[in-house]
């Protein structure tokens, strides 16, 4: 029986595609024990050299999960350390071992901001160094391919901004501000945002397994239709029943601030949640097409609007009042 290698599925959408994919025939890798699979998880940084030993001689593909994401991560080179040197690490495992597939889970922030909905074909220009490193990564993987092409199997998921339940990150918080009533939008409210339940970023995973074959294929995720700030508040209300404050600050005046929020930060060495490029990313226009992978046969398990009011319900319904 062949196995599937899950590098970095201790975090939030690695434990979601066990759920689906089951233990009997994966097994993960990564730095953290995992909370749901840690009899199947081997502890191992993948910033450290030869790591073939941590692979099962029967493995037969790989999902690489495992990345630097956040905005707040210190120093900057975490992020190449990780997210390319550590792909060059999984992939000069791979060749010892034999395994020719792999499945890497990469972003559209390749892509830069402000961009009008791009499609794979897209031009990829990143402005953070979470987008830069994960283009990086994605140039060697197709060197990598490209050596072998008749044999090497290379799917490239660029995924938007996921949520869900029990998870911590950006859009978590954006939603815990918009339900505990303390939110400010910054701006007109009128840019539109291109986000993904994790069940579905799972569920197109295990899609993409299931119908890999040796080539290169590089896909979007997100769900659709992709909302605006102003409508996802409007969700919100809806999920929680009630009327949430309809404040407002100009974007110059909210930059400002983030600003102010900068320099402390930097002054005191604290981690502050509010932040010039996180103001800079909630204002944006972050769109992007994913009709590729909503036509190539996969069916989302749950509407974009069901995740959120789902999420919604499950993290803030009695929580916040």
């Amino acid at each position: 029986m062949r196995h599937i290698a899950l590098v970095g599925a201790s975090g939030f959408i690695g434990t979601r595609l066990l759920d689906l994919l089951g233990k009997e025939n994966c097994y993960n890798i990564d730095k953290n024990p995992s909370e749901e699979y840690n009899d199947i998880t081997t502890i191992q940084d993948i910033r450290e050299k030869n790591l073939e030993h941590v692979f099962r001689e029967e493995t037969d593909t790989v999902i690489l999960l495992a990345a630097e994401h956040r905005d707040d991560v210190s120093p900057i080179s975490l992020y190449y350390d990780v997210n390319v040197n550590g792909t060059r690490h999984v992939l000069d495992a791979m060749d010892k071992k034999g395994i020719t597939n792999i499945i890497f889970i990469s972003s559209v922030a390749v892509y830069g901001l402000n961009k009008k909905n791009p499609d794979e074909q897209f031009p990829p220009d990143p402005f953070s160094h979470y987008g830069k490193s994960k283009w990086q990564a994605e140039k060697m993987l197709r060197e990598w391919q490209q050596k072998d092409p008749p044999i090497k199997s290379l799917t490239i998921i660029r995924s938007t901004v996921a949520f869900g339940e029990r998870n911590q990150g950006n859009v978590h918080n954006l939603l815990r501000q918009i339900a505990s009533g303390r939110f400010l939008m910054v701006g007109r409210g009128e840019n539109r945002k291109s986000m993904a339940y994790v069940g579905n970023v799972a569920a197109f995973i295990k899609f993409c397994l299931e119908t890999k074959k040796p080539g290169y294929r590089v896909l979007n995720y997100t769900d659709q239709p992709d909302l605006t700030m102003n409508e996802l508040v409007l969700q919100a209300e809806e999920s929680l029943n009630r009327k949430l404050p309809s404040l407002r600050l100009p974007y110059w005046l909210g930059m400002l601030g983030g600003l102010c929020f900068d320099l402390l930060t930097k002054i005191t060495g604290k981690k502050i949640p509010i932040s010039s490029i996180r103001i800079k990313k909630f204002c944006a226009t972050t769109q992007f097409d994913a009709s590729l992978a909503h036509k190539s046969g996969f069916i989302a398990p749950l509407t974009l609007a069901e995740g959120l009011d789902r999420t919604l319900k499950s993290e803030f319904g009695e929580k916040i009042r």
